[in-house]
């Protein structure tokens, strides 16, 4: 209630500001985002820190995060960690190696990431899905040699995503605490703990002997985080937003509910 009374106050001081400096008939400067100018009314008020704005505006509040202050030093982390290592080892990789190798390493990768797939749809006794997701793999596995061409997608057959968050979400178990992972970034408490699992039932599986063959080449978990990165179009800072913390968790939350629920 405290953050609430301070922001009103904030406002109200706002609007007195700005009426006696004959500002009332400026034009909105709306940017980006939608928003209207949120930091500017910081400025009258200097015990309403940003973040306690933020908290005060947004209803992405509703997110469980009692590890936000944790979270935010990892998520801050993650930014540099992207900025100053990752992106460029991912533009090096797409610089000095074709694009065909490329596709290949990714459709490779994805390949085996359909053992998990599989696993977790059957878990949530999804029959078509299921179905789906073995045609894939005996598809790409066998025309697709090893699952470095992927006909599976070119035959209608468009790959899935199943892990064991989802699987532990599909019997209830709640997301519990919202979590900032280092380097893998949003998850919760669940999808943590699902990640663990997924990556012991891969190991166990041993599809291709992939597995046994990365104990001894750490060069090809190497690859797969790269790959990861060059397939995922998220950048950090692009929202150009001040609330991209928030919103990333919320976005985060809010579409494992849909995976959850589909």
């Amino acid at each position: 209630m405290a953050k609430y009374l301070l922001l009103t106050a904030a406002l109200l001081c706002a609007g007195m500001a700005q009426a006696d400096n004959s500002k009332a008939n400026a034009p909105v400067v709306v940017d980006s985002d939608g928003f209207k100018e949120p930091l500017s009314k910081l400025k009258f008020n200097p015990g309403l820190d940003q973040r306690e704005f933020e908290r005060s505006t947004l209803s992405a509040l509703n997110v469980y995060d009692p590890l936000e202050e944790w979270n935010r030093r990892v998520y801050h982390f993650n930014y540099r960690f992207d900025q100053w290592v990752f992106l460029p080892v991912v533009d090096g990789y797409r610089y000095i190696t074709p694009g065909f190798v490329r596709t290949g390493v990714s459709n490779f990768f994805n390949n085996l990431g359909d053992v998990p797939n599989l696993m977790n749809s059957l878990l949530q006794f999804k029959g078509k899905r299921s179905m789906e997701i073995t045609a894939r793999l005996l598809l790409n596995t066998t025309i697709g040699i090893a699952g470095l061409w992927d006909p599976a997608t070119a035959m209608g057959l468009q790959r899935q995503s199943e892990d064991f968050g989802q699987t532990l979400g599909f019997y209830g178990v709640p997301g519990g605490a919202y979590f900032v992972l280092p380097i893998l970034g949003p998850s919760n408490l669940r999808d943590t703990a699902g990640l663990a699992v997924d990556f012991s039932a891969e190991s166990a599986i041993n599809f291709l002997n992939v597995s046994q063959v990365s104990e001894n080449h750490p060069e090809i978990w190497a690859l797969r985080a790269v790959d990861k990165r060059y397939q995922t179009r998220f950048r950090y800072g692009q929202m150009n937003s001040p609330f991209e913390y928030e919103k990333v968790r919320y976005v985060y939350t809010e579409s494992r509910k849909l995976q959850i629920a589909e």
